[in-house]
């Protein structure tokens, strides 16, 4: 009997396709790449046209081995690796160390691991996509040689340990340049002005909008003074009455980057927990009987299209839950943007039918959480359109203006399923009015009070790592594949922390975007870079030279290093001191900042070695025992507040304690914050005491 191979690249793959294939099929895991660049050295050849030299990463002798041992016995080889670029060059490795010959047809490729999806892929193998490979090949060069040269040389000017690169350099830029927009931003005083009013009908609101048929603009008390001074006996009377249907698409279904925005608005995950999650998702899971199942599409993707089999599926569920009229006239179909992967789907649920509900108590609460999120959005996707009618009612009062708008949903559609998140910063609706009755041009109105509002301009807010990843897609920053690393290694390195979901630039990152931007524009330079990536889709086209790519970047950027090496001096960060002493040797104790944010260390190192967390409180007293609760985190950098007696006293809390206890009871209250309000709550369950703090 005839034997095939087929190498994957995960064991979770191998189990789920192995399943599929019966017993004529031996499926192996290569684990990812075998061959790459050496760790100790450039491993490009600067002399010879950039020629790469490969070799076995160390420790995956003996995976080879096996590997070449299973395609001795095997009639057939299939390299299975990801429907991607890096995937294509992981097939193009494995091709050379097994000795298989250019241009035999053994690469398979499938973006679902479904049963039809893996058999179909079989039967028809393809060669190696060699501009594919050359297009990995082009980036993983580019990126070592920005990598290799320019980080030894941050190390000799400003400390050990630092790392520059092509796109995570540009996302630091990102965020450092947010920084300093909100540093230099100057606020500004605006006031608003809203009458409050009674028709027959009932009350309702309405905002000052325009004065002389301009639009108004009240910057300080004095001027909304002379408004109301106009306003004063003056009648209110309806002018104009419009009345509108509005239809509100769905959005398309997930893509690598939109599902990591909306992973982090809804779920609060990283990009990187929501990738570790999904990969779980595509490369199965156990499901019981039905066994191990792939329960999405491959989840590296800029690809909105959707097979015609998913949509079937989609359309049955829809129409048996709420009938015809939820599904629309003809199947939706969404559009990619720019160059993106046409062979490829959107990230879907790989059997449409398979329901969250029916997957409780069989995935962990995080795998179904990120399921039932993309089951929705899909699910969505293919749904009618929301209808909304919305009246827009015009008062004038002598030269004034004021505006009434409301909206009522007269149709859900998909809204029934699912309804985009949004980031903060983003445009929101009108503000809504309780209009529910009906009003008529030439209707006077009774002013019951006039409410004046002073507000000040607020800064663009900083970049959340959903808001980041936007970002970099927009700019065309990246690719799929690249997103989560990036925003993780920028804040491995100490360039970028969290706090409070935000990403804040440290002082390293400042200095270190300081000098590229003064030595290597082009390294931290949006555009530069987005072109790059251009190029490098052309490679994958067959359109340009991988090896043409290299050398008119590297041209300018060994220049550039040159001088630099002259002209930079030696760049010294000074620690500040803090009052602690050190234990071990008596120094005052030093503040650094590590992966988690800001620690104290003995500057003697490396004689002395001595760390110990920055204790920073947080302006509220232990419920326990009084002393001065302190911020901490957890070895996974999770925040959590804990008493600064420790570990006398063991007092935890996840939530951040507010600075009085509860008026009503005395027990401690805890601040609770959402996008529109900021309030204290009691922690005692049998008291819940709720006092709000801001409110928008």
């Amino acid at each position: 009997m005839s034997k095939t191979l087929v190498i994957v690249e995960s064991p979770a793959k191998a189990k789920s396709i192995s399943k599929f294939l019966g017993n004529r099929y031996t499926v192996k895991a290569s684990m990812g790449h075998l061959r790459d660049l050496p760790k100790s050295q450039l491993g490009v050849d600067l002399e010879n046209d950039f020629e790469p030299k490969y070799i076995a990463i160390r420790g995956r002798g003996d995976l080879i081995k096996d590997l070449r041992s299973a395609a001795k016995g095997a009639d057939k080889i299939f390299l299975a690796s990801d429907p991607d670029r890096e995937g294509e060059a992981i097939a193009w490795h494995l091709s050379y160390l097994l000795g298989l010959k250019q241009g035999d047809k053994n690469r398979i490729e499938f973006h679902e691991i479904t049963k039809s999806a893996i058999q179909a892929a079989i039967k028809q193998p393809r060669e190696l996509d060699m501009d594919r490979v050359d297009a990995q090949q082009a980036r993983r060069v580019l990126d070592r040689l920005v990598g290799y040269q320019l980080s030894p040389l941050l190390w000799r000017k400003i400390k050990k340990g630092l790392s520059a690169g092509r796109v995570q350099s540009v996302a630091v830029r990102l965020v450092d340049d947010r920084e300093e927009q909100i540093r230099s931003f100057v606020s500004e005083e605006y006031w608003s002005l809203t009458a409050n009013l009674e028709s027959k009908g009932g009350k309702f609101t309405a905002k000052l909008l325009k004065n002389d048929d301009k639009k108004i603009s009240i910057s300080s008390k004095s001027e909304m003074e002379v408004i109301l001074n106009d306003l004063q006996g003056k009648e209110f009377n309806v002018t104009d009455v419009r009345a509108k249907e509005k239809k509100k698409q769905p959005a398309p279904p997930f893509t690598t980057s939109s599902l990591q925005q909306e992973a982090h608005r809804k779920l609060s995950f990283s990009p990187k927990r929501t990738m570790m999650l999904a990969q779980q998702l595509y490369e199965g899971l156990d499901l019981g009987e039905e066994g191990t199942v792939g329960l999405i599409t491959y989840m590296r993707t800029d690809s909105v299209k959707v097979a015609e089999v998913a949509q079937a599926e989609a359309k049955e569920w829809i129409i048996s839950h709420y009938g015809n009229d939820y599904y629309p006239p003809e199947p939706r179909q969404f559009a990619n943007k720019g160059r993106s992967q046409e062979a490829h789907e959107a990230i879907r649920p790989t059997v449409p039918l398979r329901t969250p509900d029916s997957l409780k108590g069989i995935l962990t609460r995080d795998q179904l959480r990120l399921y039932r999120l993309i089951w929705e959005r899909f699910i969505a996707s293919q749904m009618s359109s929301a209808v909304t009618d919305t009246l827009t009612v015009d008062i004038v009062a002598g030269s004034a203006l004021f505006r009434a708008n409301t909206s009522t949903i007269r149709f859900a559609g998909f809204l029934a399923v699912y309804e985009e998140g949004k980031d903060e910063g983003d445009v929101q609706d009108d503000e809504q009015n309780s209009l529910t009755f009906d009003l008529s041009v030439g209707e006077p109105l009774k002013l019951i009070q006039l409410s004046e509002k002073q507000h000040f301009t607020e800064p663009p807010p900083r970049y959340t790592e959903a808001s980041l990843v936007r970002k970099l897609e927009e700019e065309g920053i990246g690719r799929p594949s690249t997103y989560a690393p990036t925003i993780e290694t920028i804040q491995t390195r100490g360039y970028v922390v969290k706090e409070e979901k935000q990403l804040i630039p440290t002082e390293l990152g400042d200095i270190v975007i300081a000098l590229l931007k003064e030595h290597f524009p082009d390294i931290v330079n949006l555009e530069f870079t987005a072109n790059l990536e251009g190029k490098l889709d052309l490679v994958e086209e067959g359109r340009v030279p991988w090896k043409s790519v290299i050398n008119e970047y590297y041209q300018p950027f060994s220049e550039a290093l040159a001088l630099a090496e002259e002209r930079i001096g030696k760049v010294k960060i000074e620690d500040q001191v803090s009052e602690e002493l050190c234990e071990s040797c008596g120094r005052n104790m030093v503040v650094k900042m590590g992966r988690y944010g800001k620690f104290l260390a003995c500057p003697g190192f490396p004689d002395c070695r001595n760390t110990k967390p920055l204790l920073e409180q947080v302006g509220a007293n232990c419920p326990k025992c009084g002393k001065p609760l302190v911020l901490r985190r957890s070895k996974k950098g999770r925040k959590f507040y804990g008493c600064s007696a420790y570990p006398e006293c063991d007092f935890v809390s996840w939530e951040m304690p507010a600075p009085e206890p509860c008026p009503e009871c005395q027990q401690m209250m805890v601040i609770k914050s959402s996008k529109r309000q900021k309030k204290h709550v009691c922690t005692n369950p049998e008291c819940r005491f709720t006092k709000v703090i801001e409110e928008e």
